[in-house]
């Protein structure tokens, strides 16, 4: 199964009849040729808008820690699958949780289209919870905090968002190490 047979698959599930009745497609970018695989949490209310993947504020602080620039991020390179690929709405604080049923229904079928991805980049706890399972720590800092023990398959980062700042504030480690380790990587997959 091609992407496109993927991306019409999700576009016809009941599920999902809300967003197709509107126009909206599934957000994601992925090429046969993506080499790093970034898995987040959902679009957020402006990407939706765009349908472009971490168009927003996110994507500006994503892209200074991966150390690339919007044209290489935007690049057949890079593949972006969110654990949701529609925005689920908003909560009584920040977004809804993504909608479980998208990762356990398409999730495979996506990367299988994908097989020189080198590097998946979890971004926050429900792409880490999910793909390191057992594996995931007590919490999420203690989960980025033990990156190593992941690689080379997986980077388990904080969300970029604005609203992790006091995170980042409180763990200067992130940006310090994890960081410089995150962008040597990425270079060197990309070079």
């Amino acid at each position: 199964m091609d992407l496109n047979e993927v991306i019409e698959q999700m576009k016809n599930d009941p599920r999902n009849k809300s967003y197709t009745d509107r126009g909206i497609d599934p957000i994601l970018q992925a090429d046969p040729k993506a080499r790093i695989l970034l898995i987040g949490q959902a679009p957020g209310r402006i990407v939706e808008e765009t349908g472009i993947p971490f168009n927003d504020k996110s994507g500006e602080k994503l892209r200074k820690w991966m150390g690339v620039d919007k044209n290489t991020f935007y690049s057949k390179k890079i593949a972006i699958v969110p654990m949701d690929l529609y925005y689920p709405g908003k909560a009584k604080q920040g977004d809804k949780a993504p909608r479980k049923f998208i990762a356990d229904d398409y999730h495979e079928k996506i990367l299988k289209t994908m097989p020189e991805i080198e590097l998946t980049i979890l971004i926050g706890a429900y792409a880490q919870k999910y793909y390191l399972d057992k594996d995931f720590k007590k919490n999420l800092t203690e989960t980025v905090k033990n990156y190593k023990e992941y690689l080379p398959k997986y980077f388990p980062i904080v969300h970029p968002s604005p609203l992790t700042i006091g995170w980042l504030k409180k763990n200067p480690w992130f940006e310090e190490k994890n960081i410089v380790d995150l962008k040597r990587i990425i270079n060197d997959i990309l070079s």
